[in-house]
């Protein structure tokens, strides 16, 4: 189980992260890998940061969210002969930085710009590999330094993708236990419990949560990293990953580009929750609240594509059993995209 040394969240908080670099007794030279839209805002900040306290960092601009850009962070790390790697920005440049690190064996630091999704902490990364979206395990961070000042700024649709992100645990959790009463997978009650008592967090506070306020990103960005040290006790994204994650990569695969992760994810949620006779009017008020689209218009999804990621959502990663396994008849899916009011 891999989590967290240091969990750094506030307003600010990133001036603090040279300090934290010492308390880790971390090598001198660092690899700041951040995104086209983040350097400004984020990378060049933290290298300003990193050398005023006689670190030596370098920045890698990552553009896309593929393995060949872990190759390029991987060599320029070994180029410069860094000790340690710093994601810094939204979840490309992280996720890209965690599974460099694994290959070179070096610690890595997240640094996030949004609060947009749980992988901010988790030891998985999301990429694509040949031509399609893959979780591919890779490493926790050692430090977690969130800065909410920052986060505030960010545009007002991550921090409510963030929401449907971890609002989406509640029929994660469902599937999983799914799985363990019907096909005896393992299951933690422990990260169980916290996966769940993040989205209800969420939930509870959904009405408090806007966009622009350091106190809604802090309310969000613990939540995400709980979130992810859930996964990280599990050993797997099973407490936050289920059949609503399902429906979102076979939506990205038939629409690409169309909505966020955390967007789908939580349509996904109010129609798995339906599909599993929960309480689906609350998933849906609660994303209301946060201002997350709770209809394929808001989000700008064909209706038809809808369905068809419904139908064909059991195809992604077959392994993990889900309420969908099955899969849904046409009529099925658009009964529960009806009546949930998705379409």
């Amino acid at each position: 189980m891999e989590l967290p040394r240091i969990v750094a969240v506030g307003s600010g908080a990133v001036a603090d992260l040279p300090e934290i670099c010492g308390q880790l007794h971390l090598r001198k030279s660092a690899l700041i890998i951040t995104g086209p839209h983040t350097r400004q805002a984020l990378g060049e900040h933290i290298k300003d940061l990193l050398q005023g306290a006689g670190y030596e960092p370098q920045i890698l601009v990552s553009t896309a969210s593929k393995l060949e850009e872990v190759d390029r962070a991987e060599i320029l790390a070994r180029e410069t002969k860094a000790g340690f790697l710093i994601g810094a920005g939204g979840g490309r440049s992280i996720d890209i930085a965690k599974l460099a690190s694994l290959k070179l064996d070096l610690p890595f630091l997240s640094v996030p710009s949004a609060a947009s999704h749980d992988g901010i902490c988790s030891a998985q990364a999301s990429l694509t590999v040949n031509g399609e979206r893959a979780s591919i395990p890779a490493r926790s961070p050692l430090a977690i330094v969130a800065d909410c000042k920052i986060i505030a700024t960010a545009p007002a649709r991550l921090l409510a993708a963030g929401c449907g992100d971890i609002i989406s645990n509640y029929t994660a959790i469902l599937d999983w236990q799914l799985a363990h009463r019907l096909k005896g997978e393992e299951y933690s009650e422990y990260a169980s419990a916290l996966s769940a008592m993040t989205a209800r967090m969420i939930v509870e506070r959904a009405g408090d949560i806007r966009p622009g306020l350091e106190e809604s990103a802090r309310i969000v960005i613990k939540a995400l990293i709980s979130s992810g040290v859930a996964m990280s006790i599990a050993g797997s994204s099973r407490p936050a990953s289920g059949s609503e994650h399902k429906f979102a990569h076979a939506m990205n695969k038939i629409a690409p580009g169309k909505a966020l992760h955390g967007e789908l994810c939580g349509l996904g949620t109010i129609m798995m929750m339906y599909l599993h006779g929960g309480d689906w009017k609350m998933i849906k008020r609660a994303l209301e609240q946060v201002g997350a689209p709770t209809t394929a218009k808001e989000a700008g999804l064909n209706p038809d594509h809808v369905i068809s990621a419904l139908i064909q959502a059991h195809e992604i990663r077959p392994e993990r059993y889900t309420i969908l396994d099955t899969g849904l008849s046409r009529m099925a899916a658009i009964h529960a995209a009806e009546t949930t009011g998705v379409i």
